[in-house]
């Protein structure tokens, strides 16, 4: 029994540190604080969560969401993302939903602009993240 509960224990500790946390703005590196100014210097109202080891910046909007991008701890640029309107995401998001989730709707959207340039679409789905390409063909679950 003592191990079932450290197992679970164990479990939510990890599954914890691998979904996005609330942080507050005195625990943000300098360096990541000082590269978001650089690269977002409309960036006001901010909060940040870490995320996958890397923290992300949130500002924008009526949910201070609109407009997030994420930092390594070094204050490398990650990734913009941009809340957009489900409507907005390309035709074939929608039809993959509806094949695979049948009767679930898409919560919210993102256009994510990678370091590299690259442009990819999120589509939020009970709580999770379908990750889509440019033309918007599935990629992964993230």
């Amino acid at each position: 029994m003592k191990k079932i509960v450290l197992s679970a224990v164990l479990l939510s500790a990890i599954i914890g540190s691998i979904k996005a946390q609330d942080i507050k703005s005195s625990t943000v590196p300098a360096v990541v604080k000082k590269a978001l100014m650089k690269k977002y210097p409309e960036a006001a109202k901010v909060t940040w969560e870490k995320e996958k080891g890397n923290y992300e910046a949130n500002w924008g909007g009526k949910s201070g969401e609109d407009m997030s991008v994420q930092f390594t701890p070094s204050g490398v640029f990650v990734e913009q993302v941009v809340a957009i309107s489900p409507s907005a995401l390309p035709s074939k998001v929608s039809q993959y939903v509806k094949e695979h989730y049948k009767g679930v709707h898409i919560k919210e959207a993102g256009k994510v602009t990678n370091a590299d340039g690259s442009t990819n679409y999120e589509a939020e789905i009970k709580g999770k993240d379908l990750i889509f390409d440019e033309q918007g063909n599935y990629l992964k679950l993230d």
